[in-house]
């Protein structure tokens, strides 16, 4: 982790402006083309959360904007975040699920299926107090939604990137998915938000390349 400068940071202007805001974040929602990557994913018998949740924490990580955290009134940038994704329990409740950012997909997968096995056994609603190398995710794989705003404490707003995925529908020939993506303006702007969409699409679009080859 390093502290930006912030006499030299070329942001210090916009974050000065939009760290000041009540409601400092901002969210998108756009469809993303999921034709090539699902039915590898079904056919090799993989989480398609599991999946999904990888390939957004790999494309957050590609991108120093979603890395970076504001602590105190400074900026820092993690080396690594890491997912902290909603698992559906029972009695249609949920609980949170953290698993440990590993490029590897493999070995991701396989922490990611102990942590949300543990998880279910013992249901959890807090993360680490004071970390904040996190992505906060959520699915709602009922509803294909057009917009989503996540709850959150603002007083102050805390700074980690928030993501939901919905409910799969064709599109012509094209299976696509709605997703949410969720920032703090004071450190992330339109275009970096356009940079990680980009991202993810290209790892939809070789999912051969994202979750290693059969």
């Amino acid at each position: 982790m390093r502290t930006i400068d912030m006499q030299t940071w070329p942001r210090r202007k916009h974050f000065k402006v939009f760290n000041a805001f009540d409601h400092p974040h901002f969210n998108m929602c756009a469809n993303v083309d999921l034709t090539a990557f699902y039915p590898v994913v079904k056919q090799r018998g993989i989480s398609f959360t599991v999946a999904i949740v990888y390939a957004l924490a790999r494309a957050a990580n590609a991108i120093p904007e979603f890395r970076y955290r504001i602590r105190a009134g400074e900026v820092v940038e993690h080396e690594i975040v890491h997912p902290s994704t909603t698992i559906l329990v029972d009695e249609d409740l949920f609980t949170f699920c953290t698993i440990d950012y590993i490029e590897d997909f493999s070995e991701f997968a396989i922490k990611a299926a102990e942590k949300i096995a543990d998880v279910k056994e013992h249901p959890m609603l807090k993360d680490e107090p004071g970390q904040d190398d996190l992505l906060f995710m959520t699915a709602l794989p009922w509803v294909s939604f057009t917009s989503f705003m996540h709850p959150m404490q603002l007083h102050p707003a805390d700074s980690v990137p928030r993501f939901a995925w919905g409910k799969l529908f064709e599109q012509g020939d094209f299976l696509k998915m709605p997703l949410s993506v969720q920032g703090h303006h004071a450190l992330m702007d339109g275009i970096h938000m356009a940079r990680f969409y980009a991202e993810v699409q290209n790892y939809l679009q070789h999912p051969g390349f994202v979750l290693g080859e059969a």
